[in-house]
């Protein structure tokens, strides 16, 4: 065999191994953990999570880390970022469970982006963010102030438990029964009332349920338990536990009912219409709070029958 032979033979055997070591390498899963950066399909009416890789473990950093991937679809990536390119990322913050995730005044034009890809936005923001660590809850901001839905509300804490993962049309209603608690003419038990709602599909029903109270009963022998310009500031729920904020306004309640007939009427209302069977009331955040310098806030409030028993005329 001649030197030509010889080599030849070496280099087809060096070139048989590199292609055995690249499809062993390119067989093995990718290190590091697995998270799913949300993204946009082509139409815009649903979130297309992308697996991401990483090693990195310091949640700080991880965080950095997942935005720069939210913020950047990959070429080789079908999709489109759920937030538009004309809004500046400004930087967030982390206390306790909630990250602050801080936008410029491009978030809330309508220009940017329409109220369906908001919401998607909104949506994505929160599956992907909430998936680090000691995160289960984000809030926006726009231009240092709260973000604010159609209504000019706070959309408040979101968790990844408040979405859908497509909206086939962001003005899609449905009709869903209530048992809402109002207070009897006494002023002194509750008294349930059935009520219809037609609501949009992206309001959750812990919601949908406080909403409907602040609103006022529409049977007669019923009184309202919460004054009218109440306003919710945000509701969630983790593990059962729902989580209702309003404004200071919930304590200028001068109706002529017990002062526990308020609280547990959103108490109520909530066990009894949702799969919620606690309740943590705060008011600007805060559960250090006496309402009506008699019921201290700083619990967690479970549905209460007796006051249900009203007597009978």
């Amino acid at each position: 065999m001649n030197i030509k032979s010889i080599l030849r033979g070496v280099l087809l055997l060096l070139a048989a191994l590199a292609l055995t070591a690249c499809r062993g390498a390119g067989s093995e899963e990718a290190p590091g953990d697995a998270y799913q950066i949300y993204y946009l399909n082509a139409s815009m009416t649903q979130l297309s999570p992308w697996e991401y890789r990483t090693e990195t473990k310091d949640p700080d950093l991880l965080i950095q880390e997942l935005m720069e991937q939210f913020l950047h679809v990959p070429n080789d990536v079908d999709s489109q970022a759920a937030l538009s390119d004309k809004v500046g990322y400004l930087g967030y913050r982390q206390e306790e469970q909630v990250l602050y995730l801080y936008f410029d005044a491009g978030y809330g034009s309508r220009a940017n982006m329409n109220a369906t890809r908001e919401i998607l936005c909104r949506a994505a923001l929160t599956k992907t963010m909430t998936q680090v660590e000691g995160v289960d809850y984000i809030s926006i901001y726009v231009a240092d102030q709260p973000l604010l839905d159609q209504s000019g509300s706070p959309v408040g804490v979101l968790s990844e438990g408040d979405f859908i993962e497509s909206i086939s049309d962001v003005n899609t209603f449905e009709k869903t029964s209530l048992t809402l608690y109002f207070a009897d003419e006494t002023g002194q038990y509750l008294l349930p009332e059935e009520r219809e709602v037609v609501h949009s599909i992206n309001t959750s029903m812990e919601k949908l349920i406080v909403e409907e109270l602040i609103r006022g009963p529409e049977q007669a022998g019923r009184a309202a338990v919460l004054p009218s310009g109440t306003k919710l500031l945000n509701v969630s729920v983790s593990e059962n536990v729902c989580y209702v904020n309003f404004d200071a306004e919930f304590l200028n309640n001068t109706l002529s009912v017990n002062e526990y007939l308020p609280i547990y009427a959103v108490v109520n209302s909530l066990c009894v219409s949702s799969t919620v069977n606690k309740v943590q009331i705060t008011v600007n955040g805060s559960q250090d709070v006496m309402f009506r310098d008699t019921v201290s806030l700083n619990t967690q409030f479970e549905r209460n029958l007796e006051l249900e028993e009203a007597p009978q005329p």
